[in-house]
């Protein structure tokens, strides 16, 4: 893994403190295709502190041999670094471990501490803990009030440290988001907090900082007098899969939304901040949740649109609707794709739409920000029955990472029709290599201590206070038309009605 221009200098290998990563959830998707492989990348790039353990808490029976087959397996499936290397992990999986628990058994916690005890011992981990709360939201409290208890979590000890990861999506709503962190806030300072968003640690969303303030010639473009609009899209062609239960109580607002898609929005329109610090690209980014306009009944009715998939054709093949998915309830009313309009009312942005859509069985896997600029003055090059096509800056943050930029040039001969052409940098082929999963980064900066990349209190309270007025609405008025898009395609009809009273278009994917 390289160093990463947004890394303090000195922060190497050497610095990190010795530590005890335990993952509550362990059984659960996330640990076997996304934690245990990044884990396992950072030890490969000898990127872990060398006296290092990770520990497994779920409730299903198994040894740590068992486990370790497990995550072999899961490993050999989903690292970025293939095929597995078997010399490297005959070492590396004698650092996992299990341990048995239910979320609310006293005994477990107890049997838990006694045994990181013992780890400190065998390891020299001195004590460190990363608890990783791979888990559905409602156990959160729960859990940081079990380890806090048994004396697990502690913010007062010099010569040790304790911090916990939390997933998203943190709180449901405001009140419920706000009660959260009055729970929490007992047992833990924000300190120890890490809310994660697996975005941040994606190499284009950490560039876009550096694209936008380490090069003059973009910054300054930066603005409402030459930006018509933004769009951000986050499409995924896959369903809900096994997630039903997750899907029924969540919806796309709450898994999409809240987080990943404002967390782009912010980072695309936040001021320079005065230093790479945590706090101060935290402050910036708040500054833009705040300049958000509110959302009124007019948004909600006319450019807020909600869908949910139907039957159709995904890569030639037959998929169900939504409500024919495991644990999905035959008459949903859970949106499953949003489309929105938002603006930021200060001076750099007012008057500059932002335009936002995600969705699940949309034709294709795609993320991507794509500002577009507006058209010159004036009648040059412009023939009377066709309009030139506007410059267009796209920023992909997958499948595909890279930037491209869309202008108009001449084509050559002697009429002088002007064709758009398209300057593209993807990092897979200028640096040679694929970019480390997003978990690698989060993990390695918390094991570090810096929280830069995961979202601080402020910034969620924040984002939950746009969002929650919308939340509402949609409960007293339930959608009457679901399923409205048929899997396949790109939404519902009403959103490219909506932005195209606006005299736009979506882009093309």
């Amino acid at each position: 893994m390289n160093a990463h221009p947004l890394e303090e200098p000195g922060r190497t290998t050497r610095s990190m403190d010795p530590c005890i990563l335990v993952i509550f959830g362990a059984t659960g998707d996330l640990t076997g295709r996304k934690l245990m492989p990044s884990i396992y990348n950072l030890g490969k790039d000898g990127l872990l502190p060398s006296n290092f353990a990770v520990v497994g808490f779920a409730r299903r029976p198994k040894s740590h041999e068992d486990f370790r087959k497990e995550m072999k397996g899961e490993v050999s499936k989903y690292s970025r670094t293939l095929p597995l290397d078997d010399s490297y992990w005959s070492s590396f999986e004698k650092q996992i471990f299990y341990h048995i628990s239910e979320f609310d058994d006293d005994a477990g916690y107890e049997n838990l501490k006694i045994f990181l005890s013992q780890l400190d011992g065998q390891l020299g981990t001195k004590g460190n803990r990363i608890f990783y709360l791979s888990v559905q939201p409602k156990y959160f409290t729960q859990i940081i009030q079990k380890l806090s208890e048994h004396g697990l979590i502690y913010s007062h000890d010099k010569d040790k440290w304790s911090r916990v990861i939390i997933e998203k999506p943190f709180g449901r709503d405001l009140p419920s988001a706000v009660q959260l962190q009055e729970n929490i806030e007992k047992y833990l300072n924000e300190k120890q907090i890490y809310r994660i968003d697996h975005y941040l640690g994606k190499e284009t969303v950490q560039n876009l900082l550096v694209f936008r303030f380490g090069n003059g010639i973009f910054e300054s473009l930066w603005n409402n007098k030459l930006i018509d609009h933004v769009q951000i899209t986050v499409a995924e062609d896959i369903g809900i899969g096994t997630r039903g239960h997750f899907y029924e109580e969540e919806g796309l607002l709450r898994d999409v939304l809240q987080n990943h898609m404002m967390q782009l929005l912010t980072l695309v329109a936040m001021e320079p901040p005065v230093n790479l610090s945590g706090d101060a690209i935290h402050d910036e980014k708040v500054k833009v949740l705040e300049a958000m306009r509110p959302l009124s009944h007019e948004d909600f009715s006319k450019t807020i649109i909600r869908g949910q998939y139907g039957k159709g054709f995904i890569g030639g093949e037959k998929v169900i609707g939504y409500r024919e998915e495991k644990d999905v309830n035959p008459k949903s009313e859970v949106e499953t794709y949003l489309a929105m309009r938002l603006f930021i009312d200060n001076w750099r942005w007012t008057g500059v739409p932002f335009y936002l859509r995600g969705g699940k069985r949309l034709p294709k896997r795609a993320t991507e920000i794509a500002v577009v600029f507006k058209d010159p003055p004036g009648i040059l090059f412009k023939s009377q029955d066709k309009k030139n096509e506007s410059n267009v800056l796209a920023i992909r943050i997958q499948p595909d990472e890279g930037i491209s930029m869309k202008i108009n040039c001449k084509v050559p001969g002697p009429f002088s029709p002007i064709q758009p052409v398209k300057m593209d940098f993807r990092y897979g082929s200028y640096f040679g290599q694929s970019s480390p999963d997003a978990y690698e980064r989060l993990i390695w900066d918390c094991i570090l201590g810096d929280s830069t990349l995961f979202a601080r209190t402020d910034e969620v309270l924040h984002s939950w206070k746009i969002l929650t007025p919308l939340l509402q609405y949609w409960e007293k008025n339930p959608a009457k038309d679901f399923p409205n898009y048929e899997s396949g395609t790109w939404g519902p009809k009403e959103a490219d009605e909506m932005i195209a009273k606006d005299g736009r278009a979506w882009r093309l994917l």
